[in-house]
């Protein structure tokens, strides 16, 4: 069958069609096509027109002017509309009339900058002219990184490896520095949360560093859809940007399915698995060789869904199909391997996380599903955009679990079809991040008392740091005391502490794998089964001080799930509306102390628990900010909801605003955490909280404070919109949680919120 003939199938079969409940057909996009500008290189424009690109597209055409005119730029457009030439346009286009110039060019990922530079280099060859590009990341042999830093036009790297392997090292890069003409960040919106902290920060170094040797770069950005790319691409780069958002670029047919599972306990809310039925979707496209990409939002999700289509598909790899896994915690090679496969056509489905949503080379792929709502608009629109990159029909086809979100979400699609993307959110004066920022820059230059004029920030942190032995104060300037390399212990992905590896005891203590600080009690704690690439491992020791897992290969019929327990205090207010006779929000800075304390097993296919275990581990402690409401003293009373009553709808409450806020904010729902509180400590009032799950915070709490009517509104009605009696996971929780009355009498708290609103 055709991917035609099985959008026929989908439209017409009973099972299915009672499950698809929205159903979008976008109709091809015809181009728009603009001429080359003339001040750009007669011999650029044959080169491209050998290529088959007579015209360029008005898009790319508006950002390479905008460029040749001075501008720092931001270029706006879908998946596959040409944004590369966006840039290398105008950078080739300069070496070429003074082979001093010289860019950077980052990506976020290395599996990026490999991709683009293979793009780069076909389009050199074919001037045949002497640029010289370069890839520079942990990869890069030591014995080329010397001519790499001497002769290399174009040097392609990613934040990371610019902020431990560039910055730091900038006098063994002068040639670089004194003629850096253009620096090109691509994929903007990923650099939002901690990325994009980070990255501003990274950001202001390379300035700082170009000012010292005499060079003042532009900037080229390119970013998928969000609500602010002008706006983040300014915080990111510290400057004003020209917009680019004219997209000219011809698409296919695309048709876009919202699938909800059906319901097995309408009582519980309870659907069927979205994991078994988004492998059962994926298995009609892989039985006919169409290119297929699954979407998982945790890498937990994506080694089950790996092991359930290969059992699925077990008798048909002998005919040319075959599944593959990529997530972050595979090793580069494999992702490489993977990939290729992908382009060639020799890998016909691979389950991700959005590993893949980024701009990486991996062909023409037919169909995308998205297990379950990713986190954000722009992602979501990222992932479906995987499929159908050139013309022809595509399918995108998103299968919703039972989570509020999720069921949100499909009974408002309006937030995937027409309201504006999320904007993205940075707060590059972090204070965690700052100050290790700051270390960085002092390491690689001298602060001197010119610079500090008017920064009484930067000052107070350079004076504690001072104070801390960490700097030395001489004359008025800063100067790095310490022999330890600040960069390498500071991630640009995490405002936490260094990453755990995993070993393989099995193969001679391999390692096979990385999982970040805070997320290592949950996934490699004491048998734990860790899945990689669908194989089994169980843990057998996690080493906390020396931040190792050990592990053995086995064959289990289930894999694990951990919980853990939280408490909240509350440090500090920022900003607060309304009075504690009635009720107040606020947003401000917290602690938040965690420990996970047990495990559970889950059998494959049915999701049954199977077995429990208690956990004893360390006790996680992490500062960040918070927003929050606070009930008046009798509102039990107020509202006749009294004793275990009240407490239940309290936890009730915490859980549907954790749930919908991330779709107020652009952030993955694991960045926000939620928690209640019948008597908060000092105040003595209920008071329900949703915190940043980011040491420091990243803005996302304050954003949450300016929009908590439209949040209160949409929760509110989320809840009485929901078929359950009692509640269940789709909205307030499951009524084993909340209380036999635990949903009537969260409407009745959301009813009090939206009545006396704080102004």
């Amino acid at each position: 069958m055709t991917l035609d003939q099985i959008i026929d199938f989908l439209r017409n079969d009973k099972d299915l069609k009672d499950s698809i409940i929205h159903w979008r057909t976008y109709p091809p996009r015809p181009a728009r096509y603009a001429d080359y500008p003339t001040a750009i290189d007669t011999r650029l424009i044959n080169a491209l027109k050998a290529r088959g690109v007579e015209q360029l597209y008005t898009h790319q055409a508006e950002s390479i002017q905008a460029t040749l005119r001075g501008d720092d730029v931001v270029v706006v457009t879908p998946t596959a509309s040409g944004k590369t030439l966006c840039y290398n346009l105008p950078v080739l286009n300069d070496i070429m009339r003074n082979p001093e110039t010289r860019a950077l060019y980052l990506f976020p990922t290395k599996a990026l900058s490999q991709d683009q530079m293979s793009e780069l280099y076909d389009l050199i060859q074919r001037l045949d002219v002497d640029i010289k590009t370069y890839t520079f990341d942990g990869d890069t042999p030591q014995t080329a990184r010397r001519l790499i830093r001497a002769a290399g036009h174009i040097v392609i790297t990613n934040p990371d490896m610019l902020h431990a392997g560039v910055l730091p090292h900038h006098t063994k890069w002068i040639k670089l520095f004194e003629n850096l003409k253009y620096v090109v960040i691509d994929e903007v919106h990923q650099y939002r949360g901690v990325f994009g902290s980070h990255l501003a920060n990274v950001i202001r170094r390379l300035m700082r560093i170009c000012r010292f040797y005499g060079s003042n770069p532009q900037f080229i950005c390119c970013s998928a859809t969000i609500a602010n790319p002008d706006d983040l691409a300014r915080r990111i780069i510290g400057r004003p940007v020209t917009l680019i958002d004219n997209n000219g670029a011809p698409g296919g047919e695309k048709h876009f399915l919202v699938y909800n599972p059906p319901v097995v306990n309408k009582q519980l809310g309870i659907r069927r698995s979205s994991i078994n039925e988004a492998a059962s979707l994926a298995a009609i496209f892989l039985r006919h060789k169409i290119q297929t990409i699954v979407f998982a939002h945790f890498r937990l999700y994506v080694e089950v869904l790996l092991t359930y289509l290969q059992r699925e598909l077990k008798g048909d790899f002998g005919k040319g199909i075959e599944i593959a896994g990529y997530r972050g915690g595979y090793l580069p090679n494999e992702r490489r391997r993977i990939e290729a496969g992908l382009r060639s056509g020799s890998i016909t489905g691979v389950v991700s996380t959005n590993a893949l949503e980024l701009g990486v080379d991996i062909g023409s792929l037919d169909v995308s599903i998205i297990v379950g709502y990713p986190g954000s608009v722009a992602s979501l629109w990222q992932q479906a955009g995987r499929a159908g990159r050139r013309s022809g029909t595509s399918l995108t086809i998103m299968v919703a679990n039972s989570s509020a979100i999720n069921q949100f979400l499909c009974t408002e699609p309006k937030y995937i079809f027409e309201r504006t993307p999320e904007s993205g959110i940075i707060d590059p004066d972090n204070l965690i991040i700052r100050t290790n920022h700051l270390k960085c820059a002092t390491f690689e230059l001298p602060y001197g008392a010119d610079e500090l004029e008017g920064d009484e920030d930067t000052r107070q942190i350079l004076d504690y740091l001072a104070d801390e032995n960490i700097l030395r104060q001489s004359n008025d300037r800063f100067h790095w005391s310490s022999e330890i390399y600040p960069a390498q212990g500071i991630s640009l992905r995490s405002a936490s502490p260094e990453n755990f590896v995993i070993l393989n005891e099995s193969n001679n203590s391999e390692v096979i794998g990385e999982v970040d600080y805070f997320s290592a009690p949950i996934f490699l704690h004491p048998e734990a089964i860790y899945l990689h690439a669908a194989n089994q491992f169980q843990v057998t020791k996690l080493d906390w001080e020396g931040k190792k897992a050990y592990v053995k290969e086995v064959e289990v019929d289930y894999y694990t799930d951990a919980e853990t327990k939280s408490d909240l205090k509350v440090l500090s207010t920022a900003d607060e509306s309304g009075d504690e006779s009635r009720g107040t929000i606020h947003h401000g800075e917290v602690s938040v102390t965690c420990v996970t304390v047990l495990f559970k097993k889950i059998k494959f296919q049915t999701h049954e628990n199977v077995g429990s275990g208690p956990l004893v581990l360390p006790e996680l402690e992490m500062h960040t900010n918070a927003f929050w409401y606070s009930f008046p003293v009798d509102i039990a009373e107020t509202l006749e909801l009294n004793g275990d009553q009240f407490g239940g709808s309290l936890r009730g409450l915490a859980n549907i605003l954790g749930k919908i806020a991330p779709l107020w904010v652009m952030c993955d729902p694991r960045d926000l955490r939620s928690i209640s509180q019948v008597r908060a400590p000092f105040t003595e009032r209920p008071t329900v909280y949703v915190y940043e799950n980011i040491p420091g915070g990243v803005g996302l709490s304050e954003k949450l404070f300016g929009e908590s009517e439209r949040l209160f509104e949409a929760c509110r009605e989320h809840v009485r919109r929901c078929s359950c009696v009692n509640g269940c996971p789709t909205c307030v929780g499951p009524a084993m949680e909340v209380g036999a009355t635990g949903k009537d009498g969260v409407i009745k708290l959301l009813d009090y919120m939206m009545a006396v609103m704080p102004v």
